[in-house]
């Protein structure tokens, strides 16, 4: 299917997983049953840290965010994606390719910079444990938060409108499962060199800004903590970095990897597979990472499936 330019365009053609009808099947299952063990997972750990009042802290607070994000960020895509290869219907119209592109970019910044804040949080809360409820208060957790969503709404905003300045006159099929820049500028017939090269810096000067905040923070927390004169302080202050320093390391990591390598012209099987590992399996294994490397969390989990257990047999 040919487009003459983009003003006449309604609709793109999303790439499958599979020509074969058996593996659509499988694949789409596959994505349904991710998509549901990560939403699950990510809803729980939204309830279990706005139910339980001993995780009412900066720290669970942007957990409790994080949660919030991997949610919505698995949503935008997996189901689609999955009802897509069920059904056999590659088809998205502009509108909805638009939304995918700005909800997709937007997700991913705040997920970023969460993270980098959620360095800080552990930075202050081991650094300067005394001043810990003065720096990380409430009203400032609220305001870096907000900061992290209005940011990535600019930021979103700006390389959504950009891309869709350009005309589509090549081909509407887009080589990927759902709708990026990348697999976008690659089919437009405009001149995309400045649409490349703000993605390109923009994602450098972010990436590189937050991945040095995060090692400046994470130096300055390790040197404090091997200064601990009690090896279970430590295990403690370690128990609650690890956690986030791997959520952090899988997402740029796969981000990195899907963005910045050499892309193939006509797209394959392989772009898509790096793609699910950016898009799909960091919010997938977040709440796994999380709940099993947190003490905290996983006697919160066991209360609450208790509680819910006991209301179960009373009804």
């Amino acid at each position: 299917m040919k487009m003459s330019n983009f003003t006449t365009a309604t609709e793109f053609l999303l790439m499958g997983f599979s020509d074969i009808r058996e593996l659509q099947i499988l694949y789409s299952f596959l994505l349904f049953l991710i998509y549901c063990a990560g939403l699950m997972g990510n809803l729980l750990i939204v309830m279990i840290t706005t139910f339980d009042r001993r995780l009412h802290t900066p720290m669970y607070f942007f957990l409790r965010n994080l949660a919030m994000l991997d949610a919505c960020y698995l949503s935008i895509t997996t189901p689609q994606a999955s009802i897509n290869s069920l059904v056999n219907n590659r088809v998205i119209s502009v509108a909805g390719c638009a939304a995918q592109v700005f909800l997709v970019i937007f997700l991913a910044y705040v997920e970023l910079t969460l993270l980098t804040v959620m360095a800080r949080d552990r930075y202050v809360a081991i650094c300067h444990p005394l001043h810990y409820p003065v720096i990380m208060s409430p009203r400032v957790c609220m305001q870096m938060t907000l900061t992290c969503l209005l940011t990535g709404l600019v930021y979103a905003g700006f390389h959504t409108g950009y891309t869709f300045c350009l005309s589509f006159c090549q081909s509407n099929v887009v080589h990927q499962f759902f709708c990026d820049i990348p697999s976008l500028l690659r089919i437009s017939c405009s001149d995309t060199f400045s649409n490349k090269l703000s993605l390109l810096a923009s994602a450098l000067v972010v990436g590189i800004s937050c991945y040095t905040f995060i090692t400046a923070s994470y130096v300055r927390i390790f040197s404090t903590v091997l200064k601990f004169p009690l090896k279970e302080d430590q295990k403690k202050a370690f128990s609650t970095c690890i956690p986030h320093i791997s959520v952090f390391s899988l997402f740029l990591i796969s981000g990195i990897y899907v963005y910045f390598q050499p892309p193939s012209e006509s797209g394959s099987l392989k772009d898509i597979i790096l793609s699910v590992f950016y898009t799909v399996i960091p919010p997938f294994l977040n709440p796994i990472i999380y709940s099993l490397r947190n003490k905290q969390i996983k006697g919160a989990i066991r209360i609450f499936m208790t509680k819910a257990l006991s209301l179960r047999n009373k009804a």
